[in-house]
C-alpha cells in the first residue's frame, strides 16, 4: 500500500568553501548494529526545512526495518571537508550524501563501498537509474564509489515582471541575446544577471559549460590540469565579464555566496539567474510559479546539445556507503529505500529536482514546464565535470581564481585575457603534480 506524508519544500544550495572542522559520525555501530548514522546534505532552504522533509522518511524506514538512522544535516560549506576528515580517520558515518562532481575525488580515497553488480544487485539494479547520472559516479571503467539519489541542471530563470517593464518578449537563447536583454534591464538600481562571485563550486560549474563551449576540457587525456589553453581562459573572461566588460551583473556580486542571487531575483532586482531547479527558493521568497519563466540556458549560437552546445554541467547529489560499515546490510537496505520509487518521488519534488531513477520520473509531479527543460537538458545538452581524482582541488583553485577575478571586476581593476591567463595558471601550480 502506498504512504502518504505531506512534502516540505525546499531548496538546492550549492555552495562549496573549503573550511577546517571535527568529524562526527556513526562509530559506535559496533554496539548498536540495528543503528545507522546518516549524513545528509543540506538541500533545502535551512538545515531545519531538511530534517523535516527527512525525519518522517527515517521513522518510516525504521518501522519497515527496525533500523534506527541517526540524522545529520550537515552544510555545503562544512560537508567536503567533513568527508574528507572521514576519510582519513575512518571514523564516518555509515551512508552520506555527496555532491556528484566529487565522486572521483572521494573514490581515490580507498575509503567508499564500491558499487559492484552484487551491490547494485541489492538495491534494485543499476539499470533503474539514468546514464547521465551515472556518468557522474565515479572514474569510468571503475565500479561506481556511489549512486544517485537528486538530478539537477542549469537553466535559465527570468523575472517575467522584469522582462515585461522591459518591453522584452521572450527568454535569450543565445548569449549574444542575454547581453543584449540584460543592458534593457540594467538601469535605476536593477540588473540583468545575477551570480554568485564567492561560490567556488558555482564557479565551476558555469566556467566548465563556457570551457565546453569554447572547446576547452580543463584535464588533457591522461588527467593533467590543463587551465590555461585558450579555449579555458576564454571561458573564464566571458562570464566574468559579464559584470567586468558587459556591465549587466551588480558588482556587489562578487561576494555572494548563499544565494543571494535568488533572493535578488525574487525581489525584482535581478531580471534572469542561471540555477539548479530554484523553484522552492523562490516560494520561501514569496514569489508565485506565475511570476518567472525557464528556458534552457544559452549556448553561443544555435540550439543546445552536446560538445561545444553543452549548456549545463550534469548536475545532482549522489548516496555513497563507507566500507567500513559495520552494518552493510542496513546501510544497502538504506539506499535501496532512498532510491526507490516512491521515496524518490517525495524527496525529489520536495527538493524541486528530478529523480535519477527511470520509473520515478515519469511520475506526474515531474511534468510541470519547469522541470521539463531540466530533464531535456540532463538528456541532451548537459556534461559530466572531469570525473579524475583531483576534481574537488580543481574546483577549490580554479573557483578561487574566478573568485578573485569578480573581486577585481567589482572594484574597477580591468580583468584581461592576460589578467585571466595568470589566475588560472597560478591555480594550475597548486595542483598536484602527475
Amino acid at each position: 500500500m502506498r504512504r502518504i506524508r505531506a512534502a516540505v519544500t525546499g531548496a538546492v544550495t550549492l555552495s562549496l568553501v573549503l573550511t577546517a572542522t571535527a568529524c562526527g559520525g556513526g562509530g559506535d555501530n559496533a554496539s548498536q548494529p540495528k543503528t545507522l548514522t546518516y549524513w545528509a546534505s543540506n538541500q533545502g532552504s535551512s538545515l531545519e526545512v531538511d530534517k523535516k522533509v527527512l525525519q518522517p522518511e527515517l521513522d518510516q524506514f525504521e518501522k519497515e526495518t527496525g533500523i534506527k538512522v541517526k540524522l545529520e544535516v550537515i552544510p555545503w560549506s562544512d560537508l567536503l571537508n567533513r568527508i574528507l576528515t572521514a576519510t582519513t580517520s575512518g571514523q564516518g558515518p555509515d551512508v552520506l550524501n555527496i555532491g556528484n562532481t566529487w565522486s572521483a575525488s572521494l573514490q581515490s580515497t580507498g575509503a567508499l563501498l564500491p558499487w559492484d553488480s552484487k551491490n547494485f544487485q541489492a538495491i534494485g539494479g543499476k539499470d533503474r537509474f539514468v546514464d547521465s547520472a551515472l556518468g557522474s559516479t565515479g572514474v569510468p571503467g571503475q565500479d561506481p564509489a556511489a549512486v544517485p539519489l537528486y538530478s539537477m541542471a542549469y537553466a535559465l530563470y527570468y523575472n517575467k515582471k522584469m522582462f515585461k517593464d522591459a518591453g522584452i518578449e521572450k527568454p535569450p537563447t543565445t548569449w549574444d541575446e542575454l547581453i543584449a536583454t540584460g543592458k534593457k534591464i540594467s538601469k535605476d538600481g536593477k540588473w540583468g544577471i545575477g551570480v554568485e562571485g564567492s561560490n567556488l563550486s558555482n564557479n565551476i560549474h558555469q566556467v566548465f559549460v563556457f570551457g565546453k563551449q569554447h572547446g576547452a576540457e580543463f584535464f588533457t587525456p591522461d588527467g593533467k590540469a590543463d587551465f590555461t589553453s585558450d579555449g579555458a581562459v576564454a571561458a573564464v573572461k566571458q562570464y566574468v565579464d559579464l559584470m567586468a566588460t558587459q556591465k549587466i551583473v551588480a558588482p556587489g556580486n562578487a561576494e555572494y555566496a548563499q544565494n543571494q542571487s535568488l533572493s535578488d531575483f525574487a525581489k525584482d532586482r535581478t531580471g534572469m539567474v542561471l540555477w539548479q531547479t530554484p523553484s522552492q527558493t523562490f516560494a520561501s521568497q514569496g514569489m508565485s510559479e506565475e511570476e518567472w519563466g525557464v528556458a534552457p540556458a544559452p549556448v553561443q549560437s544555435g540550439k543546445p546539445g552536446q560538445g561545444t552546445q553543452t549548456n549545463s554541467m550534469v548536475a545532482g547529489i549522489n548516496m555513497a556507503v563507507f566500507k567500513n560499515t559495520k552494518n552493510l546490510d542496513g546501510a544497502l537496505k538504506f539506499v535501496k529505500f532512498m532510491t526507490s520509487d516512491e521515496e524518490q518521488t517525495m524527496l525529489n519534488k520536495a527538493y524541486g529536482s528530478v529523480p535519477p531513477v527511470k520509473s520515478a520520473q515519469k511520475a506526474p509531479e515531474f511534468a510541470g514546464p519547469s522541470l521539463a527543460v531540466i530533464r531535456d537538458t540532463l538528456a541532451t545538452s548537459a556534461a559530466a565535470l572531469p570525473q579524475v581524482p583531483e576534481e574537488s582541488q580543481f574546483e577549490t583553485v580554479v573557483g578561487t581564481a574566478v573568485k578573485e577575478l569578480f573581486a577585481d571586476a567589482a572594484a574597477g581593476r580591468a580583468v584581461t585575457t592576460e589578467s585571466v591567463r595568470a589566475k588560472l595558471d597560478k591555480a594550475q601550480q597548486q595542483m598536484p603534480k602527475k
